[in-house]
């Protein structure tokens, strides 16, 4: 029977700390048997390899690595006897501090499953929000159609807002080359950030064949931080200018849209908005309950959940944009690690909390989804699917992703439920 001693203490946030201390001896055997691992591993002058004595291999590779090589073995090993001794179950690999050495003793902060205790959800209400559809909406989205049926047509005058014009464009950052294009094709549109604030600003006025220098500052939020501040000298030349010209507001340009007349084309377009108002607003009235439920219950969980999560969104992003490494991300972009993932995690913490309540609901309430049901969400997923479907429909077949496309579904009805639930009575 063993005598390690391990005594616990409950944390905030799911957490428990084991204090354990092992017993007399432990060290010392795993010590030996730290030996007979390196023994074989490394070779010391004069010995063959397997037979250095034990001073002889300390004195090589110092006492310090083979206590090293001991306690690599040991915690690990005495950190799970204490947590069945204690009946802990952890859910993520715990933080270790070792106190001392002679005798082993050593703290494990262990993160333990989230707690979440409900308000009295069944007693909320809210209201929907009313769906209204004005004509100055409908008017801007047969702008909108005006403005994809718009033809550029050439023009001798100067350039102005709204044109589409053709230049050559050189700009440095003192010794730096920053654009450096031929006969690119550019909208003129006044406040354009691209490529740089005032761009397209200096361009109004200017004359086909004819050349213009500027320059411009680079603004607080350019992405590459070691330009900020500092002076782009452009040289542009425009050779083609060409004016937007957009349709005649009437029956011949519905009938151009789709539509039987503009009286039609009104009428439509007003119904689509309406849809897209009540879609918007039953979409907003599912966040306000969801917010009300978190804001009513107590959550508390570890913060390795919330590192874990900002580790994923970092990683996705450098993916994203090209990167193997996020260390090369954060290089290029002149993030700074700390700075980001700080910047990240109000929205982390609002989402954990929000999917633990939704979790914690479809619990009590019992909510289920069965096979039919996920394998419906699968085959969904993979008509969407632009690639290769077959390989994505694979890939959604895993047990683990099945597993995860049910919890969003559950989670998914447990919104529905509270919705319901929310607005019985309006």
């Amino acid at each position: 029977m063993r005598s390690m001693k391990v005594t616990t203490e409950t944390l905030e946030d799911s957490q428990v700390a084991l204090n354990i201390e092992a017993e007399a001896g432990e060290l010392s055997k795993a010590m030996d048997d730290a030996y007979r691992r390196l023994v074989n591993k490394v070779s010391v002058p004069g010995f063959r390899r397997g037979k250095a004595p034990r001073l002889i291999l300390e004195q090589h590779i110092g006492k310090g690595a083979l206590l090293e090589e001991a306690l690599e073995e040991l915690i690990p090993r005495l950190y799970s006897e204490a947590i069945d001794l204690q009946k802990i179950e952890p859910i993520e690999q715990p933080q270790i501090e070792i106190v001392q050495t002679e005798p082993v003793i050593f703290k494990a902060v262990v993160p333990v499953k989230p707690t979440v205790a409900l308000g009295d959800y069944h007693n909320l209400k809210l209201e929907s929000e009313p769906v209204e559809v004005t004509e100055e909406e409908v008017d801007a989205a047969i702008e909108f159609k005006r403005q994809e049926h718009a033809v550029f047509t050439p023009v001798e005058r100067p350039v102005q807002f709204g044109d589409l014009i053709t230049l050559n464009v050189e700009a440095n950052i003192g010794e730096k080359p920053f654009l450096n294009h031929k006969d690119i094709v550019y909208e003129v549109n006044k406040d354009s950030p691209v490529p740089l604030p005032g761009f397209a600003e200096n361009l109004t006025g200017m004359k086909k064949n004819e050349g213009k220098d500027f320059t411009l500052i680079i603004p607080a939020d350019y992405r590459i931080k070691e330009f900020v501040g500092k002076e782009c000298f452009f040289k542009v030349a425009v050779s083609e200018i060409k004016e937007k010209q957009l349709p005649e507001l009437d029956d011949e340009f519905a009938q151009t849209c789709g539509y039987d007349n503009l009286t039609s084309m009104r009428e439509r377009l007003s119904a689509d908005l309406k849809v897209k108002a009540e879609q918007l607003g039953k979409q907003r009235l599912k966040e306000r309950v969801i917010d009300a439920v978190v804001e009513g219950s107590q959550v508390h969980y570890p913060p390795v959940l919330e590192d874990k999560e900002i580790d994923r969104l970092i990683e996705r992003e450098a993916r994203r944009l090209g990167f193997t490494k996020v260390s090369d991300y954060l290089s290029a972009t002149n993030l700074a690690e700390e700075k980001l993932r700080e910047t990240l995690r109000p929205a982390v913490k609002k989402q954990i909390a929000r999917l633990l309540v939704l979790d914690e609901v479809g619990k009590i309430e019992k909510i289920e989804i069965n096979e039919s049901e996920v394998d419906n969400q699968i085959s969904e997923m993979v008509k969407s699917e632009e690639g290769d479907a077959e390989k994505m429909r694979q890939l959604l077949q895993l047990p683990q992703v099945k597993e995860s496309i049910q919890q969003t579904l559950r989670r998914d009805k447990a919104v529905d439920w509270l919705v319901k639930v929310a607005t019985s009575g309006n």
